[in-house]
């Protein structure tokens, strides 16, 4: 699949959709519970929803879709522990082994896909289930876990660094283990709190002391309920970023100022120009300045914002830095602006990007996600016509992106 991208002007209102990090987090913890979830402002078109949405009905969920509305329920038929899945697997599958563990007792799940971001591995998801009491073991191209009592036990778990996949899942399995378990050094941002504010609804007991830990008191059994998704911060930066670049001026509705205030005091003092509505966000177009970031845990910028940041200093007069602290390996796509014209070269761990240079005609590969918006971006900025390989990528993360961009016009 190829997407065709050229010179434009974003221009009107788009409206964000439901974040897709944080849905895929409430698909797995619908395990948790044979009663009814109701999702509102899901992005049900989101290719990686649609994967894990098969995922839960090959297990045995019924599954319910309807706009941007989501039901997952229980049928006549019983819920299977194992995932048999020929298909394009997602990282989301360790969630699946953590709630199907926390449930059932055992869990066997393909080994996950999604972005491969630099040495992205899942030791930390395999020490918090052996913490919680399970063994865990490969079978070919499956990850296998079992309660070693039937039932998860809480612990002490000890994060290295601040996971959001391991917090995630630590939260979910402690959620129906015995005991009171304590996550240490966990990350704390958005589409966490959502989890957690939706698993609280269920009945599940968690406190959150800040970035020094979280308390989770196991339950019994956890109950349905209907739950709102949180905005996609990741979409809102793309616009805002796009209207500046393309001098367009866009009115961002829905947008979630709060969790994004960081990365917008770097883009405000490097001249993006926007004005807070009662619930939206107005970005006017300019001239972008180059900008120097490192990425880091939430509140800061994650490692997903920095390719938009790429191309935000590409498109400016100097030179921008970008260090990447958690994933120092994930600026291949630079070696893709680079065939469109984008000047860089990476220095230790750290990427510098000459801007300025105007964007040229070129077939360019959208090597993950992120990666594929920050050559959209880039397009849209061109006199001559970009072609974008693989651009299934970005279709993962960015729901109804051809209806938005046709009314941005």
């Amino acid at each position: 699949m190829t997407l065709i991208v050229s010179k434009t002007r974003l221009r009107g209102n788009v409206k964000l959709s439901g974040a897709k990090n944080s849905s895929l987090r409430l698909l797995a913890a619908s395990l948790l519970t044979e009663d009814t979830l109701h999702l509102t402002n899901f992005p049900n078109g989101l290719l990686d929803i649609e994967i894990h949405l098969k995922m839960l009905t090959a297990l045995g969920k019924v599954v319910k879709t309807e706009s941007d509305t989501a039901t997952i329920s229980v049928g006549e038929e019983k819920i299977k522990t194992q995932l048999i899945w020929d298909e394009r697997s997602i990282r989301n599958t360790l969630l699946i082994l953590g709630a199907l563990t926390a449930r059932y007792g055992e869990g066997r799940v393909p080994l996950p896909g999604g972005c491969k971001l630099g040495e992205r591995k899942y030791d930390l998801h395999v020490m918090l289930l052996e913490k919680l009491g399970a063994t865990v073991w490969e079978e070919g191209d499956y990850l296998c876990a079992k309660a070693n009592k039937g039932r998860l036990q809480a612990n002490e778990i000890h994060l290295p660094l601040r996971s959001t996949g391991a917090t995630e899942n630590t939260i979910i399995a402690a959620s129906l283990a015995s005991g009171k378990t304590t996550l240490f050094n966990p990350h704390i941002r958005p589409e966490i709190m959502d989890l957690i504010d939706m698993l609280s609804k269920m009945g599940a007991k968690i406190k959150v002391f800040g970035q020094k830990c979280i308390e989770i008191e196991g339950v019994e059994t956890l109950s349905g309920t209907s739950h709102a998704v949180i905005p996609d911060n990741m979409e809102a930066l793309t616009w805002a970023i796009g209207s500046v670049i393309t001098n367009g001026e866009v009115e961002i509705e829905n947008f979630p100022y709060e969790h994004l205030e960081v990365p917008l005091v770097y883009l405000r003092e490097s001249g993006m120009k926007f004005y807070r509505g009662e619930s939206s966000l107005i970005v006017k177009g300019g001239t972008p300045y180059p900008v120097e970031i490192s990425t880091g845990p939430y509140p800061g910028i994650n490692s997903d914002m920095q390719p938009l940041f790429a191309v935000y200093g590409a498109m400016s007069q100097g030179e921008t830095k970008i260090v990447d602290l958690r994933f120092p390996g994930r600026y291949a796509y630079a070696e893709e602006l680079a065939k469109i014209g984008v000047s860089s070269r990476v220095e230790g761990d750290m990427l510098v990007i000459n801007g300025g240079n105007p964007i040229k005609a070129g077939v360019v590969r959208a090597l993950d996600l992120r990666a594929g918006i920050a050559l959209l971006l880039a397009g849209m900025t061109s006199d001559e016509q970009i072609t974008i390989e693989d651009d299934w990528q970005i279709y993962r993360g960015y729901e109804n992106l051809e209806l938005k961009l046709a009314n941005l016009k």
